[in-house]
């Protein structure tokens, strides 16, 4: 496998140097691709300056904060274009355990996607308030429960594709923006009876920066997925 992790970035200039080393210590058979929506506070810059340093990390420039979604759907793209046939999304924040991507890599011997799963029997998540838990929890069961989909975590942003699984969900033809272009893609992949492992992680919540989450990405979440539901999709 040739395998490219992409990492999204908006304003993680104090995220960025901790996560890089992360992936490189416990990973060290991936490249990086760092995604910047012209973060203001200097992290695409930052990012350039490891790219000339090392030829493993690579920076797609974006310009204008334009979601998570599309964030990954360029990324995705740009790693195709680049040749690489496995992807793994990844949270500039630090809240993915870095040290449970090869999990992730390995479980694609056999499978076509593998989930770092927080909700599963051996997951857990660490420094979240209890209203926070609430929300995710009861997040997940809605849209488990509204687009009857197979995957325990549905929200989940820890996941790894094969580019031939990729291509087949129809992901990168996509248009959600934000949190809810995780649920999109369980649906794509529970819709395309593709195979999945879910391998259980823990989420630890960021120590530095601020959370992206707003009611507006909140709010797209809940309109799309009883659209999803009710259309029949």
């Amino acid at each position: 496998m040739k395998p490219l992790v992409i990492i999204p970035t908006y304003n993680e200039i104090e995220n960025l140097p901790i996560i890089l080393k992360r992936v490189t210590d416990d990973a060290p058979m991936v490249d990086i691709l760092i995604v910047d929506d012209a973060s203001p506070d200097g992290t695409g810059a930052l990012a350039d300056d490891y790219a000339i340093k090392y030829s493993k990390i690579k920076v797609y420039h974006r310009s204008k904060k334009d979601g998570l979604g599309g964030a990954y759907r360029e990324g995705f793209k740009h790693g195709i274009q680049l040749g690489y046939d496995t992807f793994v999304q990844l949270d500039a924040d630090g809240s993915h355990p870095t040290d449970r991507i090869p999990a992730l890599l390995e479980a694609l011997a056999d499978h076509d996607v593998a989930i770092g799963s927080r909700w599963i029997k051996g997951g857990a998540v660490v420094n979240w308030p209890l209203s926070r838990k609430v929300l995710s929890r009861g997040g997940n069961l809605y849209a488990r429960l509204m687009l009857r989909l197979k995957i325990n975590d549905a929200t989940a942003g820890f996941r790894a594709f094969r580019k031939d699984a990729l291509l087949k969900t129809g992901l990168l033809e996509t248009t959600s923006q934000g949190y809810v272009f995780q649920v999109e893609s369980s649906l794509l992949i529970s819709r395309n009876n593709l195979r999945v492992k879910e391998i259980p992680i823990t989420f630890v919540e960021r120590e530095y920066g601020t959370s992206k989450m707003s009611q507006a990405i909140v709010k797209e979440a809940m309109l799309k997925v009883t659209r999803w539901a009710f259309s029949g999709r």
